[in-house]
């Protein structure tokens, strides 16, 4: 049950029986939700100042039609108009008791709903270079993408999980040179890894794998003949490398799209340019230089260009490079093409905070390859600065200069490092503490959470030891008189639990996750005071002996936050437990 919805719903009904001219379209374009000050009410709406000057009237004179209204209604226990026209509820008390039953009856699924109406959507996240582990730089968008991509499903899309394998450039020669003297250092040659490769030692196994499998076969023949096999299985080892890091955080895609299938001859970019080409999209011409530093891909000399600002970029691209090989942003205009005939119109790259600059090019791209149909949202995740009480994190050996995925999961463990990661807004940066994170203490947001979820299976505990005869079966709290719960904290708390399908639609709807470690932490805060607050007044407290039915009442509410906290946890893909060590 979504009182919000419920609402809004209720108040376009309304609008249609007071003023039937109006055009249904702005009956979709009012909002419903808590106002700014809990004092005004509980509900809050803006639908008369919408409507109004399409009706031609103040909107005061509509909301106070509205207001008059919803005075006839069973679950409005008051309406009021305030300032040019807002309507502020408050409801009746059993709006909110039946809320918690509908938590009871719904479980996992509450919060649950169709806002995506099944709409493909391509989440696309990760997408490191294939060198490597994963590092502490690629883990915040891993995260991001997986609960994005989570959340969204939740809410009725059609979600696939994408990882974009860049296996076409450079770097994935070097990457072969680099595991050929790892080769090399396998069959006893001494080695000095040069300035450029990769020092890490994670392609010791590479080296050794490919010297049990071919002895010293590779070193007699010529290294650009051999090259290619060793890339080849170079790549094969660090993609399995890089899953088995993302599995340490519970991490998996759908699809690995690798970056050469769209090369070669008659390959997607060919096909790509020449529709471009054919739509007067591309044309031959010169870039003037950028203001300030001059880039490294920037040439002064003609060439074929993309018609990039006609599609709301900056500048106009650059396709092919002067040696005629195709510039990256080459291969990331026939890759969304791709996408979009896959059939996705709704697309959400997650990039590091090092691509800030890719935006607005990506979305020409979308907008041009797809003619305005599809859209793009690209998400820019910030810097993470690892601390060890305030003092920066020495690097990781494994990785030759980076802390690695698994250096931080394997200390903190996969919850906290999920949460955390989420506990802020994508596009900021924030600081990773170690010593803050395996807190238990209230600072420690994860810790606090996952607190609140382990103290409502304590309440249950207590339930059976200081009233054993009493029944404190699944069948037997659901069918609690919720009417007992009149209490305004009781209803308060229930008010926070109300809130949990309207946050999830809005986080997904804005592709904004961190709205739900948010919530979770204010459901936390919420059931800790009442907690609190039985403890300093017995007649507050979940189980009183002397009131087995009230008992049973706030054991339905205590079972109703136990299970929008799971619901919550279960969507960030942090684990729920019943008792903390």
């Amino acid at each position: 049950m979504d009182v919000f919805a419920l609402f809004s719903t209720r108040i376009a009904a309304a609008l249609h029986v007071l003023f039937p001219e109006l055009d249904r379209a702005l009956l979709s374009r009012f909002v419903v939700e808590p106002p700014r000050d809990a004092g005004h009410g509980d509900i809050s709406s803006n639908a008369a100042m919408v409507v109004a000057k399409p009706l031609g009237k103040n909107p005061r004179e509509v909301a106070t039609a509205l207001a008059e209204h919803f005075k006839h209604d069973h679950d409005v226990a008051s309406v009021e108009v305030a300032g040019p026209g807002f309507l502020n509820f408050r409801l009746a008390d059993h709006v909110w008791q039946q809320v918690l039953k509908s938590i009871g009856s719904e479980g996992d699924n509450f919060g649950r709903s169709n806002v995506g109406a099944g709409e493909k959507v391509n989440i696309e996240y990760v997408s490191a270079n294939p060198t490597g582990p994963m590092h502490v730089g690629h883990t915040r968008g891993a995260v991001y993408g997986d609960t994005l991509a989570s959340l969204m499903a939740f809410t009725g899309y059609d979600v696939t999980r994408e990882y974009y394998i860049n296996d076409a450039g450079g770097q994935v020669e070097v990457l072969a040179r680099s595991a050929l003297m790892r080769y090399r250092e396998a069959l006893g040659e001494k080695i000095e890894i040069p300035p450029g490769f990769y020092p890490g030692d994670y392609l010791v196994p590479v080296g050794k794998a490919l010297a049990e499998e071919f002895g010293d076969r590779l070193l007699k023949d010529d290294e650009a003949a051999v090259l290619p096999l060793v890339k080849e299985r170079a790549l094969a080892a660090m993609l399995e490398l890089i899953k088995a890091d993302l599995a340490k955080l519970g991490i998996k895609h759908d699809v690995f799209f690798s970056e050469k299938t769209l090369h070669g001859q008659g390959g997607d970019i060919d096909l790509t340019l020449q529709w471009l080409r054919d739509r007067g999209m591309v044309y031959q011409g010169r870039l003037e230089a950028p203001k300030g530093k001059t880039p490294e891909d920037w040439e002064d000399r003609e060439q074929t260009l993309f018609r990039a600002k006609d599609y709301g970029d900056d500048t106009d691209r650059a396709l092919i490079k002067s040696d005629g090989s195709y510039t990256y942003f080459a291969a990331d205009i026939a890759y969304h093409r791709n996408k979009y005939l896959r059939g996705f119109n709704h697309m959400v790259n997650v990039l590091g905070a090092d691509h800030s600059g890719y935006i607005k090019r990506l979305q020409a791209a979308v907008k041009a390859v797809s003619l305005g149909e599809a859209e793009i949202d690209v998400r820019i995740c910030q810097l993470v600065r690892l601390l060890r009480n305030g003092e920066p994190v020495k690097m990781s050996k494994r990785s030759g200069d980076l802390v690695t995925l698994a250096d931080v999961v394997d200390e903190v463990g996969p919850d906290a490092t999920r949460f955390m990661l989420l506990f802020r807004r994508n596009d900021a940066a924030m600081d990773f503490d170690f010593a803050l994170v395996k807190e238990q203490t209230r600072d420690n947001p994860v810790f606090y959470v996952q607190y609140a979820h382990a103290r409502a299976f304590s309440v249950f505990r207590t339930a059976a030891r200081d009233l054993p005869a009493l029944d404190l079966s699944d069948a037997t709290i659901k069918a609690a008189d919720l009417g007992l719960l009149v209490h305004p904290a009781e209803l308060e708390l229930i008010r926070v639990l109300a809130a949990w399908p309207r946050t999830v639609a809005a986080a997904a709807v804005a592709h904004e996750p961190h709205r739900i470690a948010f919530y979770l932490h204010d459901v936390a805060a919420a059931f800790h005071a009442f907690w609190a607050k039985g403890k300093e007044d017995p007649q507050l407290r979940f189980v009183n002996v002397e009131q087995p039915k009230l008992t049973l009442a706030r054991l339905a509410l205590v079972d109703a936050v136990r299970q929008v906290l799971l619901n919550g946890l279960t969507l960030l893909g942090v684990s729920a437990p019943e008792e903390l060590s």
